[in-house]
């Protein structure tokens, strides 16, 4: 989505979100694959996944929500790319919560 690719920092809320979504292995798995391409079609997503389109798009659907990830229709098509400026500030607020705990 256009106009969001800059962000500092992540709110409490946002920081949870990305973490619970990171901590399923079949999220992580899905993400992983979304960010090996630019953009990594839904298409090819259901047939790599080895579940249901149902359960990737539930997936999805998390990592949507936790702004992981954006998603553009073309047609009848979905695409997704990963939004590496949130993994970038999501890490960020990790190490700084990690490195106060570890300064204490």
């Amino acid at each position: 989505m256009p106009g969001r690719k800059t962000q500092a920092a992540l709110t409490a809320k946002q920081f949870q979100a990305v973490a619970k979504a990171l901590a399923d292995p079949r999220r992580m798995a899905l993400l992983e694959s979304i960010g090996s391409e630019r953009e990594y079609s839904c298409q090819k997503l259901c047939s790599v996944a080895g579940v249901t389109k149902g359960t990737v798009s539930h997936h999805v659907r998390e990592l949507l929500e936790a702004g992981l990830i954006d998603e553009r229709r073309e047609g009848q098509y979905m695409f997704y790319e990963v939004r590496r400026e949130v993994l970038a500030a999501y890490t960020a607020e990790l190490m700084r919560r990690v490195s106060r705990l570890s300064d204490g």
